[in-house]
């Protein structure tokens, strides 16, 4: 069985915080990245394929911090998308669905961000490419309660059925 693949392209992103200036005042607490911070592609193998009992796969994500405070909250949300499908199938359709508004990423554990609906009868040499699926991420919680310094953290996607 040929694994399946998600690929992902993009930057880091720094938040950029304003000083404050006046004593009681306090950040604005939530910022967002651009649309197109991060970009998803990738492959699901025919082999795979068959075994989607729910006819779908399942994107999941976490972050896994370097340095966190655990007031910090992250989201994602994804925007556009494509799939193509190959190979010999009948009646075959692949849609992407979900993530569109913001989603929290938990520490560790992977939660359900979209699935990728795969539906028809497989032939002979089929996969689904999945492109142009566009992330945006926001970060929610920042204040002066919180203790100045760097903070990093890793997203991490993962596949597999739903």
């Amino acid at each position: 069985m040929k694994g399946q693949t998600i690929n992902v392209g993009g930057s880091n992103w720094t938040v950029s915080v304003p000083a404050i200036t006046e004593a009681g005042t306090n950040y604005a607490g939530t910022y967002e990245s651009a649309t197109n911070l991060y970009t998803l592609s990738g492959t699901l193998p025919g082999s795979f394929l068959n075994l989607l009992t729910s006819g779908a796969a399942r994107i999941s994500v976490h972050h896994t911090p370097t340095t966190w405070n655990s007031n910090l909250h992250l989201y994602t949300k994804r925007s556009g998308g494509t799939t193509n499908i190959s190979g010999l199938c009948l009646g075959c359709t692949a849609t992407i669905n979900g993530g569109t508004t913001y989603v929290e990423i938990p520490q560790a554990v992977a939660t359900a961000f979209f699935t990728i609906n795969f539906s028809g009868i497989l032939g002979l040499g089929n996969s689904v490419t999945f492109s142009g699926i566009n992330g945006q991420v926001q970060i929610s919680g920042v204040s002066v309660t919180i203790p100045a310094t760097t903070y990093a953290t890793q997203i991490v996607f993962t596949i597999g059925p739903n």
